[in-house]
């Protein structure tokens, strides 16, 4: 089967589609399910903390997860725990039932990040891995552009609880051909051409370079080794923790933006809340794209990385400012697309960065434990927003431009010469 490694980080990218429409039905039916409910935005930032807290355990618990039954079986385990769980979520009644959900959700839909790095550290040549990443971003990007319109068309066909069980199924479905595709890793997979084999196994190696003789062997260190021996995981951990609670803040409360600051109902907001992460898709597939082509100029892992992440944070700070400003609706959310294709721009490559520092079984302790310094960040920043936009959402802006800086900065003050860790 020709280009098999595309096939595969196809399937990967749709379960992240599956991923994004899930968990963003909550926010795009919440002023109906609130309505119902008698909830409110405090009880809201409350449910979205326990989703938080489940996804900051389940990154690095799926993280061992995968490192442990392989990349196979762990995305079965993921989908179909947290199909399960937004299916659950028809009959939550009160912030309790909810609040349980959204953490089994968390938990569950979390083992899509590392489990994704680790997927495209085994099937991809590390000059090909940031455009999978991007492509597997794109997917996240995808699901959020086409919650908003699907979501709000099933909630006027079924309402709130129809919606929530229907979403859940179509999780299941997806395990079908993944089970069928995903038979073995690419070293032993009976389908794949020994051409791409050879392909994906040998570029796997990094080339050696003036300021590397590629002979010493690579670490294998364990989660401790990982925050105190390894000066560069801090680079991943913290470049992650500032940065991914720019996402975050337009996830979790775009649709809140948009119903509070220009009166918004559920049919408007399916109407605009699609439009930035079009521009979340673009920066996915244009990262990846770039990262390729500096790679086919000759360029260095070091210097393409730093390179693309930095070039997505100038892209970002200067629109998060002009976007506290922004009057119109049609200019925020333009504003907000690009602010999240510079995001995405970046975030395909520090997601790299695990790949690009280890191999084997490290990848995915260190993608798990970024992940949960992410959701770290975000739970902080979840908690900040009801406080800081009860008068305005300017302050909402210029607390995402305020991160940007610090997580670019991380990548280079801790990143180091951008290789495999030696002995």
């Amino acid at each position: 089967m020709k280009n098999l490694r595309w096939f595969i980080i196809g399937l990967v990218a749709l379960a992240t589609v599956i991923n994004y429409v899930d968990r963003t039905a909550l926010a795009i039916m919440w002023p109906e399910i609130s309505e119902d409910l008698g909830l409110d935005t405090a009880q809201y930032a409350l449910i979205v903390s326990f989703f938080m807290v489940g996804y900051a355990i389940g990154q690095s618990l799926f993280g061992k997860i995968f490192d442990k039954i392989g990349t196979r079986l762990g995305f079965v385990l993921a989908i179909s725990v947290w199909s399960i769980s937004i299916m659950l979520h028809a009959v939550a009644r009160n912030v309790f039932t909810f609040s349980i959900f959204r953490f089994m959700l968390g938990v569950s839909e979390a083992g899509n990040w590392p489990g994704a790095t680790k997927n495209n550290a085994e099937w991809f040549p590390i000059k090909e891995r940031a455009l999978a990443q991007g492509i597997f971003n794109a997917g996240a990007s995808l699901g959020a552009v086409i919650s908003a319109p699907l979501i709000a068309w099933l909630y006027i066909l079924f309402g709130w609880q129809s919606t929530f069980v229907l979403i859940g199924l179509v999780g299941f479905i997806w395990i079908v051909p993944w089970w069928i595709l995903y038979k073995a890793p690419p070293e032993s997979h009976p389908w794949l051409s020994e051409e791409e084999r050879e392909y994906i196994l040998t570029g796997q190696k990094p080339e050696e370079d003036e300021e590397t003789d590629g002979s010493a062997e690579l670490l294998a260190p364990g989660f401790w080794d990982f925050l105190v021996r390894q000066r560069r995981s801090w680079s991943v951990i913290l470049s992650r923790f500032f940065l991914d609670p720019v996402w975050w803040l337009f996830v979790t409360w775009l649709p809140l933006y948009l119903a509070a600051q220009f009166d918004f109902d559920i049919r408007q907001i399916g109407l605009f809340a699609w439009v930035p992460y079009a521009g979340a898709a673009a920066g996915s597939l244009f990262g990846g794209w770039l990262a390729k082509y500096l790679f086919a100029k000759h360029w260095s892992v070091n210097r393409t990385r730093k390179f693309t992440i930095t070039l997505g944070g100038v892209i970002m700070f200067p629109t998060l400012i002009a976007s506290a400003y922004a009057a119109v609706p049609l200019v925020a959310v333009l504003l907000i697309a690009v602010i999240l294709f510079g995001f995405q721009l970046s975030m395909g490559n520090i997601q790299t960065l695990p790949s690009d520092f280890y191999s084997g079984k490290s990848v995915g302790t260190l993608a798990g434990i970024g992940g949960t310094a992410a959701i770290l960040g975000v739970l902080i920043t979840t908690n900040v927003v009801p406080v800081i936009t009860a008068d305005s959402y300017a302050p909402f802006f210029i607390l995402g431009a305020c991160l940007v800086p610090l997580s670019i900065g991380s990548v280079w003050l801790f990143g180091g010469h951008i290789e495999q860790v030696k002995e």
